[in-house]
């Protein structure tokens, strides 16, 4: 790949700052390695002028959650005609929003869980499914604010105004039915699903915490599933991929209850723009496909600069 001036875009406001920064660093640091020029930009709204001054070749977007995910900085990269990683601005604003998410890949033979929207002041008149079941914000990432409600759950029934959850956070959350199994995942790059990767936390879910604490989950990598169910996840990973219209990498999250076969496998958001922290699944999976973290930087940006070339 040709020498770039490459500005790493990371940080942010959103919740998932930390996890951003980790990210950016590592993509940072890869780039430098490789003999390109790097200006890291911890993101705030004077961003327009920074740009305007550094005039990067591209963009790496190493922003996860909003407004790095949600199409926002993606439409203001377009405005000032600056080249960027990862997916374009209709998809991020469609991934992002998990309903929105739902009324595209559903229709096209993708299995998800069925969901509705609630408001979260109704949930201290009642539940707005049976127990158990998932509470989780519409346009959040990395499990952020996530809450199982079950029968045995501390929240109350119905739930308590005083518990803390993300109704106390978020006016309206997304209210799923609890799936039992097993947590699994896959990233897809360019146009290729690498594996799949079993999580399995020491204790809990797999949330926030467990996502990015060393030592707190167990990363089974491949996963040791059934062939056609790897093949199953693998193929709608890259359907997911696919007709949502994502650019460079991206990672698809599965429940998957084994007791059920493939009508067990249900996908639960697509990741647009994926961690690139030491502890993150996708240069994990790459690296077990024989694509070193460098390797996988510069692809992501020759998807974007040279995507007839990928």
């Amino acid at each position: 790949m040709d020498k770039l001036h490459i500005a790493v875009l990371m940080g942010g406001w959103s919740a998932e700052r930390s996890v951003s920064l980790m990210s950016g660093e590592g993509v940072a640091s890869a780039l430098e390695e490789r003999g390109h020029t790097v200006s890291r930009i911890d993101m705030d709204r004077n961003l327009p002028m920074v740009l305007n001054e550094l005039r990067p070749d591209i963009v790496f977007n190493a922003l996860h959650g909003c407004p790095g995910e949600d199409g926002s900085v993606q439409g203001l990269l377009d405005l000032m005609q600056i080249p960027y990683t990862h997916s374009g601005m209709v998809t991020s604003v469609i991934a992002i929003d998990k309903q929105l998410t739902k009324q595209c890949l559903v229709p096209e033979g993708v299995p998800m869980p069925e969901g509705k929207i609630v408001q979260s002041n109704s949930l201290y008149e009642s539940d707005p499914l049976p127990r158990p079941y998932v509470l989780k914000p519409i346009n959040e990432g990395s499990s952020v604010g996530v809450a199982i409600v079950h029968e045995e759950s501390n929240y109350g029934n119905p739930i308590s105004v005083d518990s803390k959850g993300p109704w106390q956070e978020f006016d309206t959350l997304l209210a799923e039915p609890f799936i039992k199994g097993r947590e699994l995942t896959c990233a897809v790059l360019g146009n290729r699903a690498l594996c799949v990767t079993e999580l399995v936390p020491k204790s809990g879910f797999y949330d926030f915490d467990a996502k990015y604490t060393d030592g707190m989950t167990y990363h089974i990598c491949p996963a040791q599933i059934p062939k056609d169910i790897e093949k199953y996840m693998m193929d709608l990973a890259l359907k997911a991929h696919q007709k949502l219209g994502c650019k460079g990498v991206s990672r698809t999250d599965f429940r998957w209850n084994d007791e059920l076969g493939k009508e067990g496998v249900f996908v639960l958001e697509t990741n647009t723009q994926p961690g690139m922290t030491p502890l993150s699944l996708v240069p994990e999976q790459a690296e077990q496909t024989g694509v070193s973290y460098g390797e996988l930087v510069e692809t992501i940006i020759g998807e974007t600069l040279w995507p007839d070339q990928q």
